[in-house]
């Protein structure tokens, strides 16, 4: 067991197709490493702690950020393609021969993409508040994120709150409380994303979203055991496309909270943390 926590884990750096990806590594070590895929325009910083802290309990948790991403150097692609491609470079240069992958939003992208292109690499997948190319409403994700996006708030983290948690009382209250939890990591915090990160994460968005015949067929190949999960009402990535994936995933289960949006796994931390433990441990 590592002594470091979300909080201590100092910012390492391993080069891999020309970047120099930077990296935390925490938790109980000798299994098989848990890594994390961030949300668009997230950093390390934007993980939550309770997520976090909650399964480095039982296993080893590898967070990163992608090319081009805060503290990575490089360029961030236009497609998932060749971001999962960088993903996967950045997971054997660590010399890894097996992990697990869990992917949040544009990072359920990744993670797809991750198990497409390196099958023998992914044990298991955990998709959280995404979908599958083509998906429902998808063509019309960017906008959706636009207007959320681009709204002002005071102070301007408020954003968060509007795309990741329900508007109910108690999912604002959740809210508040998760932007507390990712300050508490006081030293050795990431930079925020420049602004190549935003265009290009998005026009990869926009690629992802197009809609074509047989759009799901790829998922039939994905035969790793997946946990899908979701809020009630994604107002990001709507709920339909989880039903989707686990309906065309060979082997998946599904997880829906209720009364939750975006970022369902933040509202209710500690319910997800024993759900991904029992899934990773079955």
């Amino acid at each position: 067991m590592s002594n470091y926590t979300h909080q201590t884990a100092p910012t390492q750096f391993v080069e891999a197709n020309g970047i120099h990806f930077a990296y935390r590594r925490f938790g109980k070590t000798g299994g098989v490493p848990l890594v994390f895929c961030q949300h668009y325009i997230g950093t390390m910083d934007y993980w939550d702690p309770a997520v976090t802290d909650g399964l480095a309990r039982d296993r080893e948790v590898i967070l990163f950020n992608n090319a081009g991403v805060s503290s990575s150097s490089g360029e961030v692609p236009t497609t998932f393609e060749q971001i999962g491609a960088n993903a996967i470079a950045f997971i054997r240069a660590l010399g890894l021969k097996q992990v697990d992958v869990l992917g949040f939003s544009i990072g359920g992208m990744v993670a797809q993409e991750i198990t497409l292109q390196a099958p023998d690499l992914v044990r298991r997948l955990i998709v959280d508040g995404t979908g599958p190319r083509g998906g429902q409403g998808m063509e019309s994700l960017t906008q959706a994120a636009g207007r959320l996006f681009g709204a002002t708030y005071d102070p301007p983290e408020g954003v968060w709150l509007a795309v990741k948690f329900s508007p109910s009382a108690a999912g604002q209250a959740a809210g508040r409380e998760f932007l507390k939890r990712t300050h508490l990591r006081q030293v050795g915090r990431d930079p925020e994303v420049n602004d190549k990160v935003s265009p290009a994460q998005v026009e990869a968005m926009e690629k992802w979203g197009v809609q074509k015949k047989g759009s799901y067929d790829y998922l039939k190949t994905i035969r790793q055991p997946t946990l899908v999960v979701n809020g009630s009402n994604d107002v990001i990535m709507p709920t339909v496309n989880s039903f989707i994936m686990q309906q065309n995933l060979p082997n998946a289960q599904l997880i829906i909270y209720p009364d939750s949006n975006h970022g369902a796994h933040h509202q209710y931390p500690e319910l997800f943390v024993g759900h991904v433990s029992m899934f990773l441990s079955d």
